[in-house]
């Protein structure tokens, strides 16, 4: 994985990685990397990175604790497609405790309910996060967060993000292939409706 190989490590490669990448994505990469490098990627991320983005990082891959799993990573995202409105609502209130009506910021919430519900859930929690605060959740991610613990969670938690990073992530396998089902489903170009 380029991202932490070498010199330096490119944290906006590694954002792009774990906040846009299914279970199984994350599992596959895992695997490669330990193919390719013969050590966990689990272990190298945590050599190269620390504090609240390390945490959220291995959180999206989710630290496994079978002793028998070579890589030390699983994706754990809830992957369903359904949606519970009044889960969505105790997760915005659980967020805006955590951060805009409090002094100071309990970064772990965020990170826990951002890393673990599914992109519906998601969006949910985000219509019932402005309900409450007034506010995005991105707004008010980065008003009490920054650097790339902001990055990280503002790419998970954004609807706008999420289609630059499908967008980018898609663009050599198969764009052309998602703008013609988006047009046959839709009725217009996925040009226009951006």
């Amino acid at each position: 994985m380029r991202a932490i190989k070498g010199a330096g490590t490119d944290e906006s490669l590694l954002i792009e990685l774990f906040a846009s990448r299914s279970n199984h994505q994350i599992k596959a990469l895992c695997d490669a990397y330990l193919s390719e490098t013969g050590r966990s990627l689990n272990h190298d991320l945590k050599s190269e990175v620390s504090g609240d983005f390390e945490k959220t990082l291995l959180t999206l891959a989710e630290v496994q604790s079978n002793p028998f799993s070579f890589c030390g990573l699983n994706g754990k995202r809830d992957e369903t497609s359904t949606v519970d409105a009044a889960k969505a609502k105790e997760d915005a209130k659980i967020l805006y405790e955590a951060g805009e009506k409090k002094w100071g910021t309990d970064e772990s919430k965020f990170i826990d309910i951002l890393c673990h519900r599914s992109v519906p859930q998601l969006r949910q929690t985000l219509v019932e996060y402005k309900s409450l605060s007034g506010r995005t959740l991105q707004e008010s991610i980065e008003r009490e967060m920054s650097g790339r613990l902001e990055d990280i969670l503002v790419a998970i938690g954004t609807t706008e993000s999420t289609l630059r990073r499908i967008i980018v992530s898609r663009s050599e396998l198969d764009l052309q292939d998602i703008k013609a089902e988006y047009k046959k489903l839709y009725g217009c170009s996925l040009y226009s409706a951006i």
